[in-house]
């Protein structure tokens, strides 16, 4: 078959149903953590920093957006990188089903009632743990950490609710590029970048692998 025959196999759609048909797909295939995407960030200076996070929600907006959600604690390096600079990119890389999607927008901070609803949506130890940490700071050693977990697990027994701290929240990227890769033969690979506009609405092409 002649190069030129070959049509792309990403589709011109609705970008957001396109990544919830793919995220099905990884979710059926990948062995560990479908959800786990590549976070960057930057410094006012336009220092970067990238680290994988997780995923915990997505959705559409009235205006036919897209966004993506995660949580962290907002005292570590990604969050105070966020809160100088409300912009950043994700990767996910689902290696089992060679596909990329890569995200880029603005950040908006959830709101308390998001946060604490989530916080308590996870796992007693996760939620000790979480409130027990000073993430990115110096850690003199290791039993320090244990020992602040004690500490709050013996205010907070298994079966009580642990009180989310202030500095532990989420935050939603709304999608202004979305970009879909598809591994080919040959390095023959498929790629399509929606691009949001000032309407309202996503145009479409292709770019070249």
């Amino acid at each position: 078959m002649a190069m030129s025959d070959q049509s792309s196999a990403i589709p011109e759609t609705d970008p957001l149903g396109l990544f919830e048909a793919w995220f099905a797909e990884a979710k059926a295939a990948e062995p560990n953590d479908p959800n786990a995407m590549a976070l960057a960030t930057a410094t006012l200076s336009g220092v970067p920093s990238v680290r994988m996070v997780l995923l915990k929600g997505h959705g559409s907006s009235e205006d036919g957006g897209a966004s993506f959600t995660f949580y962290t604690n907002a005292q570590s390096r990604k969050g105070e990188e966020i809160r100088s600079n409300m912009q950043a990119a994700l990767l996910f890389h689902w290696k089992s089903l060679r596909r990329q999607i890569r995200i880029e927008g603005a950040l908006e901070e959830v709101s308390p009632e998001q946060a604490d609803a989530y916080f308590h949506s996870r796992g007693y130890q996760s939620q000790v743990a979480s409130a027990a940490s000073d993430q990115s700071r110096p850690l003199g050693k290791r039993n320090d950490y244990f020992e602040r977990y004690d500490e709050i697990a013996a205010k907070f027994p298994e079966g009580s609710k642990v009180d989310r701290p202030a500095h532990w929240t989420g935050f939603t990227l709304s999608a202004e590029r979305i970009e879909f890769w598809l591994d080919r033969p040959g390095r023959m690979h498929d790629r399509r970048l929606f691009t949001r506009t000032s309407n309202d609405s996503w145009t479409s092409n292709l770019l070249y692998p």
